[in-house]
């Protein structure tokens, strides 16, 4: 790159959010470069092949709300790719199973089919139900409204608007199962799916809960063709529309000059300017060190530095010879008391002794059963899983004291294998007591840690789901920030995690740069790109060769 590249926006990391952002801001006129440190872009929605016969998807394990109103389709669609990424439906009659000792749940796509299955495993919790559900569904139906509404409502109207928001949306999960004196089993039967955001009860706010559980109830799918269609997609628009795609490219520094962003120095010394920078890289790493803790005002940087994350994953992928017939994902606990789960956990990653011997927690995904028509998935025949489970907060238990994005050499530390030895074996124990033996018939197995989720997306410690407290329990950023033209996305905003919420944020953070509410315009049917502009996908098309870099010159 040049010595003073010049463009009109910066987007500096490469998952969903920042592609999308990217994406409108092409579409809108800019001229966009997205800066990713990785080899392929995609962040948390990319895969990766082994053997020539496996595709394993790091992130998108399914999505909700892809029906015909569905957000995510929405926000895609209104980039001019409506036809290019269809979305393979669950089975609506039960797309997760949920699996507690004496009890299996299977997780519809209807309320009152929830209600009454919930009602039938624990009858006597029969009235807090319908009292929790009542909150949950209600209030997730507010959030979801609010999105797509063409103007914020005021906050002297917003108890009309949205009582339920009002009411419980900043208090905590805990808060709303004591108020509807639920049990232990109940409890855990309706927080089963929490390690969607990975936090504990007495963490998440009702508001979130109610936010992913109204995402998938709105109907479950699986991308066909994998995650990495995803990404694809929105880098054709953003190179179609004269933006590109560096990977390779670790920015070291946001410049800022004057109170606002001037562009970005990157790690090799050479500086690209522009008079926007979206950071769609972890949101501590982008305040504390981009812009550089001494910038902030002091209260910013107490609560930012002082931020606790959510609780990281581990993911066990494997392949096998047979077919195991398996569709909806499960959920498997050992025990049936998930908030001493978590505070379990909690208490590994501040040092106590807790025994290691078993996984008592498993979330199971199955791709080939999702999408068995995509032939790079896996061989016919064979079957192809990721096995995952929640790890303790902080690096000690892998034998180190700071991760890869700090420069940590942890890959041949024979603490770190040994423990990853051990946790692989662990969640293998559990899988078999939950799907039944396959161990005979593995042809691929890999553990991947959060240590390994950190190394490629340098999230603050392996997790993919961002922030937990931020000063308050629920708080999040907003997009913009304090410094002028510098924006954020992604899984740390109040958008929230995962593939929605973060394409969410890219939208919304777009939206900001261009003054418009864009979510509501594309929502409402509006196509902002021009899909004739988009490149023809000849036999054979692959996404992820897709994904890579641009090789072309850049031009100023």
């Amino acid at each position: 790159m040049s010595a003073a590249e010049r463009w009109d926006a910066i987007v500096v990391g490469s998952g969903i959010g920042g592609l999308v952002c990217a994406a409108y801001l092409a579409v809108a006129g800019k001229r966009v470069l997205v800066a990713e440190q990785g080899g392929v872009a995609g962040g948390n929605s990319h895969v990766f092949r082994r053997r020539r016969a496996y595709e394993f998807d790091v992130g998108v394990h399914y999505l909700g709300d892809c029906g015909s109103d569905g957000l995510l389709p929405a926000i895609l669609n209104g980039l001019g790719l409506r036809g290019r990424l269809r979305y393979r439906e669950m089975n609506p009659d039960g797309f997760d199973r949920i699996v507690i000792p004496g009890a299996t749940l299977d997780m519809p796509a209807d309320w009152e089919t929830y209600r009454k299955r919930l009602h039938e495993a624990c009858p006597g919790d029969a009235a807090g139900i319908d009292t929790f559900l009542a909150v949950v569904s209600a209030l997730g139906a507010e959030r979801r409204d609010a999105i797509v509404a063409a103007e914020d409502v005021p906050m002297a109207e917003l108890a009309q608007h949205a009582p339920q928001s009002v009411a419980w949306g900043r208090r905590t999960l805990a808060e709303l199962f004591t108020h509807c004196a639920l049990s232990t089993r109940a409890r855990t039967l309706l927080a089963a799916q929490s390690p969607n955001y990975g936090m504990a009860p007495d963490e998440a706010t009702v508001a979130l809960h109610a936010t992913v559980t109204d995402h998938y109830v709105r109907g479950a799918y699986y991308p066909e063709g994998g995650g990495q269609t995803l990404a694809a997609g929105l880098l054709e628009v953003i190179r179609a529309h004269g933006g590109a795609l560096r990977t390779y490219s670790t920015v070291s520094r946001i410049t800022v000059e004057g109170g606002r962003a001037q562009g970005v120095e990157l790690a090799d010394g050479s500086r690209v300017v522009a008079p926007v920078v979206v950071s769609n890289a972890d949101y501590r790493r982008t305040m504390l060190g981009l812009v550089g803790e001494e910038r902030l005002p002091r209260r910013l940087a107490a609560k930012t530095r002082d931020a606790r994350m959510a609780l990281p994953w581990a993911a066990v992928y494997v392949a096998l010879d047979v077919d195991i017939e398996q569709h909806a994902n499960v959920w498997w606990y050992r025990g049936d008391d998930i908030e001493r789960f978590y505070r379990d956990l909690r208490a590994a990653g501040d040092g106590a002794s807790v025994p290691r011997g078993e996984a008592d927690f498993l979330f199971a995904s199955f791709a080939s059963g999702k999408d068995p028509v995509t032939r790079r998935i896996c061989p016919p025949g064979h079957s192809n899983f990721q096995l995952m489970t929640l790890c303790p907060p902080g690096f000690e238990r892998w034998g180190v004291t700071a991760g890869p994005a700090d420069g940590e050499k942890y890959r041949r530390n024979p603490a770190y294998q040994a423990e990853k030895a051990r946790l692989t074996e662990a969640v293998l124990d559990a899988a078999e007591e939950a799907l039944g033996p396959f161990r005979g018939h593995i042809t691929h197995l890999e553990t991947a840690t959060p240590l390994t989720h950190e190394r490629y997306t340098h999230s603050t410690g392996g997790t993919p789901f961002g922030m937990a407290h931020w000063g308050s329990a629920g708080a999040r950023p907003d997009t913009a920030t304090f410094v002028e033209g510098l924006y954020v996305a992604g899984a740390n905003t109040r958008y929230g995690n995962g593939i929605t919420g973060s394409a969410v944020s890219g939208i919304a953070c777009a939206g900001q740069i261009l003054g418009r509410r864009l979510m509501h315009e594309v929502h409402g049917g509006a196509t902002l790109g021009d899909a004739a502009l988009l490149p023809e996908r000849r036999p054979g098309w692959d996404p992820l060769d897709a994904s890579r870099g641009d090789d072309r010159p850049l031009t100023s």
